[in-house]
């Protein structure tokens, strides 16, 4: 089974836990965005005087192959209008590690979805829902849904999706949406276009906007409806289980996310800085980091219902959800239908 949509095995995790290495790491660029995201988990979208520098960048991505790495995963900010984009996945190709990029399409035309194919990037379009008025609301801003748009043409045309050119769609599960979602569903994976649908993180912008917010049972009607729908009309089988959906979150074992200004982070939801990379190697920051520790060991040190489930073995929850909602990143996963807490609820 692939997990985290990081395409490892469960045998390649437990080598990782076991020597200390990474498998991937998510880093920003920058936290410079045209959008407005209601759902937003960056809460300033500005760059500021402490951004990294496009060597600093390089240097703690050199760091991360040293440990291990094949992939790195670009977050934002809006990576597609960075100004040094095109340098950095030509630097990222050379050193022979996969690359995967979330963005709103804001700066994909025909010549950078050209240079996207070329590289191979594995490409991830943020859309919320194929209704205009929905998905610019849920992007803060007017036209969004047809930027967006206009991206995913000008991917086709540089011949995503393909064998080798890897699309997706990255979609957070919400109030405003959840009906859409099936048919999203659906269709994503008629075009062999991977969804990627998750539930969304309680923090920043998401806490702002309460409208957002989807029930856990809500949730477990939706995790059965595309489970259903996969087996029944697309041959795949899996058993529905929050954060992600068809998916497992395992990421605490072998990743972690550097942030525009060199926070090094257990995950975009577990915002506690472990040290900055201008002070310490990424080696050492992950090495002696006691939250990295006690995540790795999960089965130990989680707590409450997380602990007892079922899905002890192979599940941890949303750590992310759990430190945003209780302040403790190892407490039981409070968005999660399983739990006994959110049953009641």
């Amino acid at each position: 089974m692939q997990i985290y949509n990081l395409e490892f095995t469960e045998q390649e995790i437990r080598e990782a836990v076991a020597a200390d290495r990474l498998l991937s790491m998510e880093v920003e660029f920058s936290r410079i965005c045209n959008f407005h995201c209601s759902y937003c988990y960056v809460d300033e979208k500005t760059a500021g005087a402490r951004e990294l520098s496009r060597e600093e960048i390089k240097d703690v991505i050199l760091q991360a192959k040293a440990l291990g790495a094949r992939k790195i995963i670009i977050l934002g900010g809006e990576p597609s209008i960075y100004p040094h984009l095109v340098e950095m996945l030509t630097f990222l190709g050379n050193e022979g590690l996969e690359v995967e990029m979330f963005t709103n399409g804001s700066g994909i035309d025909a010549a950078l979805a050209a240079i996207l194919a070329r590289e191979r990037v594995r490409v991830a379009l943020k859309l919320n829902s194929l209704d205009e008025g929905i998905q610019d609301q849920l992007a803060g801003k007017k036209g969004a849904f047809a930027i967006i748009n206009r991206a995913f043409a000008a991917l086709k045309e540089a011949g995503y999706p393909s064998k080798d050119l890897f699309l997706a769609v990255s979609t957070v599960i919400c109030q405003q949406n959840i009906k859409e979602l099936p048919a999203i569903w659906e269709w994503l994976r008629a075009e062999n276009i991977e969804p990627f649908f998750e539930v969304l993180t309680p923090q920043a912008h998401a806490v702002e906007n309460s409208w957002l917010n989807v029930s856990p049972a809500e949730l477990k009607t939706l995790f059965a409806r595309l489970s259903a729908i996969d087996q029944e009309k697309f041959g795949r089988t899996w058993e529905p289980q929050p954060p992600l959906v068809g998916n497992k979150c395992m990421r605490h074992q072998v990743s972690c996310v550097v942030t525009a200004t060199g926070d090094v982070m257990p995950c975009v939801g577990v915002t506690i800085a472990l040290d900055n990379i201008r002070n310490n190697s990424l080696a050492s920051i992950l090495k002696n980091s006691e939250v990295v520790q006690n995540l790795k060991n999960y089965k130990e040190t989680i707590k409450g219902e997380c602990q007892s489930c079922e899905k002890a073995a192979e599940c941890y929850g949303c750590r992310g959800a759990a430190y945003q909602l209780t302040g403790d990143y190892l407490a039981s996963d409070p968005t999660c239908w399983r739990n006994a807490a959110a049953k009641t609820s």
